[in-house]
């Protein structure tokens, strides 16, 4: 069986101009809304049955700065670049090495491009019982451990410290703009693809964690800051949670919806994506 793959964002979609975008697959619910910017810069990517295998996947979710045309290029190329480094590595240290090759290899395409604007994202790569999650910037992913909120990634932001002395170290600084930590007074996030005018402090190399899918391990939320600006990890388990797990459990589909429109209840502005994907069939 081929591979089954969805991909939000290709160039023949008027995807900029949609209001909202919701989608389903085997294992997986995504819902995007627009915020008040004129266009979405929002993309996600949801690949199933890897090698005809129902048990590898591939999901990400990629938040756009500065236009569309960063986190369209994730969704487009990423998968494909670090399936191309992981295919016949074991290993969990070689695993990671390969996601990060696919990551910069896929900063090192979008720049040659000479289009402005980047994108964070984050992924999860499921293959042989594991659970590969990497993230480049502030969208995040959050575990239910039988309920209970695991985030599995760390924003990268100029005010985290590491990442502030970081880009210290290589020259930048970092400062409070308009109520902001930002990169040369100009970008708050650290880490992403794409923003070319800023690579020198900017890298697109992700931080990995892996763990083996255990029985506990219910459902996994893929986000954009969007969604955790306004909403705590746990409260997103909670209300997500419901919709997930049981014999009441409803299509997991309405859970995206209640957290997105939570969060723009609280006054969110942002583009806002989630995605969730159900563990148990991995």
């Amino acid at each position: 069986m081929a591979t089954t793959a969805l991909h939000f964002g290709v160039p023949a979609t008027p995807c900029e101009v949609m209001r909202e975008v919701e989608r389903e697959g085997c294992g997986y619910s995504v819902y995007c809304k627009r915020g008040r910017r004129e266009v979405m810069e929002d993309r996600f990517s949801a690949s199933v049955k890897l090698q005809g295998d129902c048990k590898q996947a591939f999901f990400g979710v990629f938040d756009g700065h500065g236009g569309a045309k960063a986190a369209e290029f994730a969704a487009l190329k990423l998968e494909k670049n670090i399936l191309d480094e992981v295919v016949g590595r074991k290993d969990e240290t070689m695993v990671e090495e390969a996601v990060k090759a696919g990551y910069l290899k896929t900063d090192a395409e979008f720049l040659k491009e000479d289009v402005t604007g980047g994108a964070c994202c984050v992924t999860a790569l499921i293959q042989n019982g594991s659970l590969v999650v990497s993230n480049a910037g502030d969208c995040r992913a959050v575990l239910s451990r039988d309920g209970a909120a695991e985030a599995l990634t760390s924003d990268h932001r100029p005010s985290r410290e590491d990442e502030r002395n970081r880009i210290e170290t290589l020259g930048g600084y970092v400062d409070l703009c308009r109520g902001v930590w930002r990169i040369q007074s100009c970008l708050a996030v650290s880490r992403g693809i794409g923003d070319h005018h800023l690579k020198q402090w900017v890298t697109a190399e992700p931080e990995t964690k892996i763990v083996t899918i255990k029985p506990e391990y219910e459902f996994l939320i893929l986000a954009s800051d969007g969604l955790w600006d306004k909403i705590s990890n746990q409260e997103a388990v909670d209300i997500a949670r419901p919709s997930c797990v049981g014999i009441n459990k409803q299509n997991p589909l309405s859970a995206c919806k209640k957290l997105v429109d939570l969060s723009v209840s609280r006054g969110s502005s942002d583009d806002i994506s989630v995605m969730l994907i159900q563990l148990g069939q991995y």
